[in-house]
């Protein structure tokens, strides 16, 4: 079976262009877990982003209450699964992003039963997405306070694909510290003013 990385590498280095609908086609029964892990990956990295990534974030927060539902296959609307990914994505920050997961996929081994067979945990990963999604989406532009909410998801969304529950709490810890810190600078700076 050929590996996440590969499999993602020979996609964006393809010929035809990467929209969403190709990525659910390429990784169905890991399509959730690919496009939190797509949407998420700018947000998780600490740049300053000026409130751009919000829109990934949306995005995310609907596939969460998807996943939250009970569906087993993504929904989106025809017009965005057709919208291609962004250029800065896929020549920047996903092929830097998989030198990444391939350091995560060496070390990752199948430490769970499948979750995306089990019928409640696909839930809980949504609600736990959910919730760090909109704590990265609430925070202030240019304060890179939503890198590790975002970078909880994204571990999630690796542990999701590989089927990994210790990447799931290294995800959630990850994820409750931003939040901590953003709510934390976030009653500083309320008493400050």
């Amino acid at each position: 079976m050929d590996k996440f990385s590969n499999k993602l590498q020979k996609l964006l280095t393809g010929d035809r262009p990467v929209t969403l609908q190709v990525i659910v086609d390429n990784f169905s029964e890991k399509s959730f877990g690919i496009l939190f892990l797509l949407l998420l990956t700018i947000p998780s990295l600490p740049l300053p982003t000026g409130g751009i990534t919000h829109i990934f974030e949306i995005v995310a927060i609907l596939l969460a209450l998807e996943l939250i539902s009970g569906r087993k296959a993504v929904w989106l609307p025809k017009k965005w699964l057709n919208k291609t990914l962004p250029n800065s994505l896929q020549t920047s920050a996903l092929p830097k992003f998989i030198k990444i997961i391939r350091w995560i996929e060496k070390y990752s081994h199948l430490r769970s039963v499948s979750i995306q067979n089990n019928s409640l945990l696909p839930r809980l990963v949504g609600l736990v997405v959910l919730v760090f999604t909109i704590f990265a989406f609430l925070a202030p532009p240019f304060s890179g306070l939503d890198t590790l909410p975002s970078l909880g998801v994204v571990l999630l969304s690796l542990s999701f694909i590989f089927d990994d529950l210790f990447l799931s709490f290294i995800g959630i810890i990850v994820g409750v510290i931003g939040i901590g810190l953003l709510l934390l600078l976030g009653k500083l700076a309320f008493a400050l003013l």
